[in-house]
C-alpha cells in the first residue's frame, strides 16, 4: 500500500523544499508541483500531499488537517504509521 502524507511548504529553495508534518520538517522535491501556483504565486504556505519525498500534488487545508487526524486515528492501533506523522526516530 502507498500512502501520503499532508506537509504544509515552510521553505523553498529551487525545486527543493522543506514542509512541516506535524512539526516535523521533511525534505520535498517540487518538481511534479512546481514552485509556483497557476497564477505564479509561491507555494510558500500551501499543503501538498507527500510520497517517497516528492510534493505529488497540492491539497487544500481542510483535507490536508482531515487526512492527518485520521492518520493520528490510524496510529492510535497501528504504531507504525508513527514514522509517517513523526518522522523515521519515532
Amino acid at each position: 500500500m502507498c500512502i501520503g502524507i499532508p506537509g504544509q511548504i515552510c521553505a523553498i529553495e529551487g525545486l527543493q523544499a522543506k514542509a512541516d508534518v506535524n512539526g516535523i520538517r521533511r525534505d520535498v522535491d517540487l518538481t511534479l508541483v512546481g514552485m509556483t501556483d497557476e497564477h505564479g504565486q509561491s507555494r510558500l504556505g500551501q499543503w501538498v500531499l507527500i510520497h517517497v519525498g516528492f510534493a505529488m500534488s497540492v491539497i487544500d487545508e481542510n483535507e490536508a488537517r482531515e487526512t492527518l487526524a485520521a492518520l493520528q486515528n490510524m496510529f492510535e492501533v497501528e504504531p507504525d504509521v508513527g514514522a509517517l506523522l513523526y518522522g523515521e526516530e519515532r
